[in-house]
């Protein structure tokens, strides 16, 4: 079998080479890199590799989560062999589908159940701004305002990963992950009498692009038609303050959402897969 192997800073080239081949699925893992370099003391997880000497064809990110970058399916066989002698640590594996389900699918005897498989998770991009007005009272969410986002961001993690970002340490790190966001001004709001009744955020910024998690409707709001507009005013900002292209993943099953993303104008670029532990 080729050889697996953990890669180091003299490697950063060819690793930063390969994040480039797929810019929008390797956005979370091309984000990492390039803040914390790839010595295994300064980052939160650390980049494996496939290939023989020089000649690293794929990698994997293992961290809080497990991502695949162009792997093919020698490449995932390899990786899940390495990654399935070692005990499960991370919350998730998340990435394009088929590396993602090739690996679930050798990992799950050894790190099952998941508690969610979710195997079909459209990936959209754009590189233009949206041909839908904006809503005007879309904007950056202001540090003084974290106490009013707080509330909404917790509502939108628990309906969407299906547990609460409370657990645990009471919500202390998540919070500094969305105060995190207010301060780089990659939280967006809308507020209406002191209340949240849209977020969004760019929850991963690369030279390449911009990617938008945490899109959230207040329930009381939905079924007016705010989103299309408050998306649109999200991506403007992005394309104009942030980067070049703007990109998300969806669950198939959200057809709202779908519909949305694609009055703004997001065009598919392939497809992702999430295993939720």
């Amino acid at each position: 079998m080729v050889p697996v192997r953990q890669l180091g800073e003299a490697e950063r080239a060819t690793v930063e080479r390969i994040l480039d081949l797929d810019p929008f699925a390797s956005a979370q893992v091309a984000e990492r890199v390039a803040a914390n370099g790839l010595s295994w003391w300064r980052a939160d997880g650390r980049v494996l590799g496939y290939g023989t000497g020089d000649r690293i064809e794929a990698l994997c990110w293992s961290g809080g989560q497990l991502t695949p970058v162009c792997a093919t399916p020698a490449a995932i066989a390899a990786f899940a062999e390495a990654l399935g002698a070692e005990e499960r640590y991370c919350s998730s594996i998340v990435g394009r589908a088929d590396g993602v389900l090739g690996l679930w699918e050798r990992l799950a005897p050894r790190w099952g159940p998941a508690r969610d498989v979710r195997p079909n998770q459209p990936l959209l991009a754009t590189d233009v701004p949206p041909p839908v007005a904006p809503d005007p009272q879309v904007r950056p969410v202001r540090p003084g305002e974290i106490d009013l986002l707080f509330p909404a961001a917790v509502a939108m993690y628990t309906e969407e990963v299906g547990v609460s970002p409370l657990a645990g340490d009471g919500g202390r790190a998540y919070r500094e992950r969305v105060a995190e966001l207010v301060r780089a001004r990659r939280a967006y709001a809308r507020f209406v009498d002191g209340q949240v009744v849209f977020k969004a955020e760019l929850a991963v910024v690369t030279r390449r692009t911009a990617q938008i998690q945490g899109v959230w409707v207040d329930p009381a709001w939905r079924g007016r038609g705010i989103a299309t507009a408050a998306m649109a005013a999200v991506v403007r900002d992005a394309l104009a303050r942030v980067a070049p292209t703007v990109s998300l993943y969806v669950n198939d099953y959200n057809v709202p959402a779908r519909r949305v993303y694609e009055r703004c104008g997001f065009r598919s670029v392939g497809t992702f897969a999430t295993v939720l532990f």
